[in-house]
């Protein structure tokens, strides 16, 4: 069986090209724009594609059986069309609810056999109050009661990759909101990152002006927008599940030992 992942330098799909091969897949095609320079597995077919650009995509699908699609939304219909007219028996996607549903709706109504994977906030996106805790052990932030249920990168990838590996009728036509083991206000989120990394590290609530400031060195104008993001939190907490652990058989990472793994980033 054939399997291409789609974003395979990204962030997601790499660990998955990974995964899949800690899994046993032997026949994995990974899109990339640049086959020369995407550094992946000897063992991984590199082609050329991207989801941007739909007149690559025909190629890179012959022969394919399943996929993991990370959604380009720009070219999402043009997407689903060509992998309908390839004959690709299972898609696995990246979607969820919120900004998101729209391409999830899509996905669904496409025709195309899918599970869709909705994860909320990255435990890899408190990456962007690395240098605030180097500096004075200490995170500032608008929304310390916005409480979420972080999730890694890994995981997610680690989902998508059992899914494609070992397809199960189960699992078709489903959304999984996959979450990290714990729901945690952000001021928890900041505590567990300081025991991942064995310090003391600090929250203090601070307005959203002096918020946006704290983050704009790690994230320039997106700092707004994601803090947009954060405050759709206050009134609708997401509660932890157990979805990774069901589904790959192996508990989701938790923030203190992403932390842990990930602890250059802070020191």
């Amino acid at each position: 069986m054939s399997i291409l992942v789609t974003g395979a330098t990204g962030n997601i799909g790499r660990r998955i090209v990974d995964h899949l091969i800690d899994l046993g897949c032997n026949d994995i095609r990974a899109l990339t724009k640049n086959p020369a320079k995407a550094n992946l597995p000897d063992d991984v077919m590199a082609v050329t594609g991207y989801l941007g650009d739909p007149d690559t995509l025909s190629a890179a699908l012959d022969g394919v059986d399943r996929m993991y699609l990370a959604p380009l939304p720009s070219t999402l219909d043009t997407t689903l069309d060509l992998v309908n007219q390839a004959d690709v028996e299972y898609v696995v996607a990246l979607s969820g609810a919120g900004d998101w549903q729209e391409h999830a709706d899509k996905i669904t109504a496409s025709g195309l056999v899918n599970t869709q994977l909705g994860p909320g906030e990255f435990t890899d996106n408190f990456a962007i109050w690395a240098e605030q805790i180097k500096v004075a052990r200490v995170v500032r932030d608008p929304y310390p009661s916005v409480v979420e249920s972080p999730i890694s990168m890994d995981d997610i990838a680690r989902v998508a990759a059992k899914l494609l590996a070992d397809p199960d009728g189960s699992h078709y036509g489903k959304m999984y909101p996959i979450t990290g083991p714990r729901s945690l206000t952000r001021t928890d989120i900041a505590q567990q990152i300081g025991v991942g990394i064995g310090v003391d590290v600090t929250f203090e609530e601070c307005s959203r002006a002096e918020g946006e400031a704290a983050l704009r060195p790690a994230m320039g104008e997106y700092a707004r927008w994601y803090l947009d993001e954060i405050e759709k939190g206050v009134d609708a907490p997401q509660s932890a599940n157990n979805f990774v652990a069901e589904l790959t058989g192996k508990p989701a990472e938790s923030v203190a030992q992403w932390a842990a793994r990930n602890a250059e980033l802070f020191r």
